[in-house]
């Protein structure tokens, strides 16, 4: 019997849950053409969200036609160029045959050379001759645009990871090129999405960078608590077993309703069920869970200061006034103007997460293994 819970890969059809209100909103600015930003830590159901809003308008209406790009991988200006170039052409073109004939209405000047499978036309790549690329790179920047009106749709490209580019060379140079021909896109719109909460932050909402007030700026939550019991009930009676709301609910809560982790210790306990999942299955099921990334979490703790660690000591403990004398002094943070810049170098690393006056640990799982594994150590 296969597990009913799904973890580590995109969530659909019926592994998708709630996000009602976040998926009408994403799929009427499909529909409408407008530019979306969506910012949320990572593994909290970003790409689910936004490859269910991509399924539903396909569905809808046939004259839409979604583009994916991830960023993750992509490293360089060029490379984005390439991969942009590549996924339109694909997403757009059911015959090489149209894709050769796209490239020599609308990349007359760069010319790529084209290679690809003949078994598959999702093999397609593009080779650029980059030493005169750079003056006719506005090219492949409209290539969406004009592939779209010379066939009378719409198309809305996704790109993932998309604060990648902030690390290329140059990175306020390129961005600046690409908000000066996308802007004025009337038939492609932008759904630009990432997991670093705080560079997306600088790239969307700071007034002196090209990205400011691009579109609409969509806050991913967690799913509430409530939506996951019935999610999980629901898994558990589909395969035969059994759990009550109460512990369906504790699940939830001891990972903080974080969603890929709600999955993960929902199938762990699902695996430890025979008839009817029990508090200490769930229990067991979490202690596994944190000695399954104990390594990973103990690398990542042995790579922070000593100061770093107090600062999470301190707010494992509790303690809201950090830049008290007396937290300062009982965890050895050093002066108070040393909190900001501690607070900065956690959410960096992607340890914490800041929003206004609260701080958060981004992994949950982390949090627990700490209080229980590392500060209470003997």
């Amino acid at each position: 019997m296969s597990t009913p819970f799904v973890f580590g890969k995109l969530a659909l059809k019926s592994n998708f849950t709630d996000r009602e209100n976040d998926l009408l909103r994403l799929v009427n600015n499909f529909e409408s053409g407008v530019n979306t930003t969506l910012i949320s830590p990572r593994r909290w159901g970003k790409s689910s969200l936004v490859e269910k809003a991509a399924q539903v308008v396909q569905a809808q209406n046939s004259k839409i036609k979604v583009c994916f790009i991830d960023a993750f991988d992509v490293r360089s200006e060029h490379h984005f160029y390439q991969v942009l170039a590549e996924e339109v052409l694909k997403s757009t073109s059911g015959k090489f045959e149209e894709i050769a004939d796209y490239i020599q209405k609308f990349m007359k000047k760069l010319l790529p050379k084209v290679s690809f499978s003949p078994d598959s036309i999702q093999e397609v790549s593009l080779g650029f001759d980059w030493g005169s690329f750079d003056k006719n790179n506005s090219e492949i920047l409209d290539l969406a645009e004009n592939i779209a009106a010379e066939k009378g749709i719409k198309i809305v490209v996704c790109v993932d990871e998309f604060q990648n580019i902030a690390g290329f060379t140059d990175a306020l140079a390129f961005q600046k090129a690409l908000r000066s021909r996308w802007q004025k896109h009337q038939n492609v719109s932008y759904c630009l999405y990432g997991s670093k909460r705080h560079m997306m932050m600088d790239i969307f909402t700071s007034a002196s960078m090209p990205f400011y007030k691009f579109g609409d700026i969509m806050f991913l939550e967690k799913i509430a608590e409530g939506k996951w019991i019935p999610f999980i009930q629901t898994k558990f009676e589909e395969t035969g077993k059994k759990i009550n709301e109460k512990e369906a609910a504790y699940i939830a809560q001891l990972v903080e309703n974080h969603p890929y982790y709600v999955q993960q210790l929902s199938q762990l306990s699902w695996l430890r069920t025979i008839g009817t999942c029990k508090r200490a299955s769930i229990d067991e099921s979490f202690d596994s869970l944190m000695l399954q990334f104990s390594l990973l979490f103990q690398n990542i703790t042995d790579s922070l200061s000593y100061t770093q660690i107090n600062f999470m000591h301190a707010l494992i403990s509790g303690k809201e006034k950090l830049s008290s004398k007396e937290v300062l002094d009982k965890y050895n943070l050093g002066s108070s103007a040393n909190i900001a810049q501690l607070k900065k170098a956690l959410a960096n690393r992607e340890i914490i997460d800041i929003v206004g006056p609260q701080i958060e640990f981004t992994d949950p799982v982390y949090k627990a293994w700490l209080q229980k594994y590392y500060f209470r150590r003997p």
